[in-house]
């Protein structure tokens, strides 16, 4: 897909959408150098389901999806599923994390993580419960090293809008750009 772009027709995703966009947008196509709207032989953006069913219908020849609604099209689809192939996974980007604040009485830190730690490791109406929430298992241990893929997201949001904006002088967006350069460098 990198080789052959010129090749290739891509379904982008929505340009709001983190897990169609923002995330291919980074970790597949800044990391290698590659501008997706001029890389393939045609660009064009859309939703989860309409990408993945133009892959199916081989209307485009790649494009960008998330985990879950691929999942979901495997359940309610699965002769459209099967005439897809994943090529490509971004680094795990967290799902929905729970923060707290760094400045909480160490106790209070504690009595919160062992709520979340255990709730739903043995009780069924627990387990039921998040069950429901997006088909979770239960809670995981942390840290802040789990968003590290959400800051470079972020700040590769904010270099892309500031490569857009035609209202910025040649030399303040030179240096505005490097300096959110240097913030991702530093990230690595």
């Amino acid at each position: 897909m990198l080789k052959n772009g010129k090749s290739l027709s891509f379904g982008n995703g929505d340009p709001n959408s983190t897990s169609g966009f923002l995330v291919p947008g980074y970790y597949a196509f800044a990391q290698n150098k590659i501008d997706a709207k001029t890389h393939f032989k045609i660009a064009r953006s859309a939703n989860h389901e309409t990408n993945a069913l133009a892959v199916a219908n081989k209307q485009v020849d790649v494009a960008t999806n998330n985990s879950e609604n691929l999942e979901k099209i495997k359940e309610r689809q699965p002769e459209k599923f099967k005439d897809i192939k994943i090529v490509w996974t971004s680094p795990l980007i967290a799902l929905d994390p729970l923060v707290m604040r760094k400045d909480l009485p160490e106790a209070t830190k504690a009595k919160i993580k062992d709520f979340f730690y255990n709730y739903a490791k043995t009780d069924a109406r627990e387990k039921e419960i998040v069950m429901k929430i997006s088909k979770l298992s239960g809670f995981k241990p942390s840290t802040n090293a789990q968003l590290m893929p959400i800051r470079q997201l972020d700040l590769f949001g904010k270099r892309n809008k500031i490569e857009a904006d035609a209202t910025l002088a040649d030399g303040d967006k030179k240096t505005r750009l490097a300096e959110i350069d240097q913030q991702l460098a530093s990230l690595k």
